[in-house]
């Protein structure tokens, strides 16, 4: 070892390798209400304790893991909320509330990942429960996971000049939402599953006047029009490669030239550090029912063949990357 190279030492490995314990105690504190509990201001654990109805040596060691992770702070014994967990965990209504995806990651994903051994040594998924009210919770989670990222799409991308959106093949319809309250002028087609229309079609009923909600197979839809602006969400981790294709020459037919593609999903990079989350993603997709995170090499491919040229790539905070194209 040279005197420039940074000597070897544990702390990653062993920082990753006691990563559940973390997600467990922040999983535990959702559950028990300790966010909402300092949301009107700083406690001490035994203030906690009594807010929560928990034992005080519970509070104590949740306000201190979670103090030493970032997301609360700790000034002479009292807890308070950080600016994050505040917006997104303290009930304020401004931002999406992330504690039923909370509560999904606890009671479906996390006990579900005890048979990623049989998913790495097999290749395939496990043996996903969503009886009772687990559906319940596993929809609610991912809805508002969509939400959350519906909203950082719309703080990074400027849907103002579109005036004809496509929404191709979605789970959820925040992300046209939140571009129809951002542009008065835009009309927005939703070309979903037929499952899907009833739900749809009741979320965008304040915007009745400027949507139109169509049922068809996502990998078969053929949409009429010349839309200025296609949105393809969480979409091609569903299908496999050559109904990926096809969706997207689909929506290559259906766009003017020169009409720009927002592509948001979990992809695998070339970069020199891989992004986390998306690479962890690719686990959790497939152990939780076999969907793939594609390399983003092979989907710009695919982009590529259908069509559309890619202009941009934005990375939206702890959620998906998106894949701006452009109509060629």
């Amino acid at each position: 070892m040279t005197g420039t190279e940074t000597p070897a030492t544990p702390q990653r490995i062993v920082d990753v390798a006691v990563g559940y314990m973390a997600a467990g105690q922040l999983f535990a504190a959702n559950r028990i209400g300790l966010f909402r509990a300092l949301a009107p201001g700083p406690l001490d654990a035994a203030e906690l304790a009594e807010r929560t109805g928990r034992p005080e040596n519970i509070t104590r060691i949740l306000g201190d893991a979670l103090s030493s992770l970032g997301l609360l702070s700790r000034v002479d014994g009292r807890y308070a909320l950080t600016p994050d967990t505040a917006a997104y965990l303290g009930g304020t209504g401004e931002e999406p509330d992330l504690a039923p995806f909370l509560t999904f990651l606890e009671t479906i994903s996390y006990p579900h990942w005890q048979q990623f051994p049989h998913t790495a040594d097999t290749g395939e998924p496990g043996e996903l429960d969503l009886t009772g009210d687990r559906w319940t919770t596993f929809i609610g989670g991912v809805m508002v996971y969509n939400a959350l990222h519906a909203r950082a799409l719309a703080q990074a991308f400027d849907f103002g000049s579109a005036k004809r959106l496509l929404d191709l093949g979605g789970l959820s319809a925040a992300f046209a939402l939140e571009a129809l309250r951002a542009n008065d002028v835009l009309h927005t087609t939703f070309v979903y599953d037929p499952r899907s229309v009833p739900s749809v079609t009741e979320a965008v009923a304040e915007f009745a006047d400027r949507t139109r909600v169509v049922g068809a197979p996502t990998p078969e839809a053929e949409p009429d029009g010349e839309y200025d602006l296609v949105m393809v969400n969480h979409v091609l981790h569903r299908f496999g490669v050559e109904e990926n294709r096809a969706i997207l020459r689909h929506a290559r037919a259906a766009a003017a030239p020169g009409a720009r593609l927002l592509l948001l999903d979990f992809f695998l990079d070339d970069d020199a550090v891989p992004r986390s989350l998306d690479a962890l993603h690719a686990g959790e997709y497939l152990v939780i029912d076999g969907t793939v995170v594609y390399p983003e090499a092979d989907v710009r491919g695919w982009l590529a063949d259908a069509g559309w040229r890619p202009v941009d790539r934005l990375t939206l905070p702890g959620s998906p990357r998106v894949l701006v194209a452009e109509a060629v």
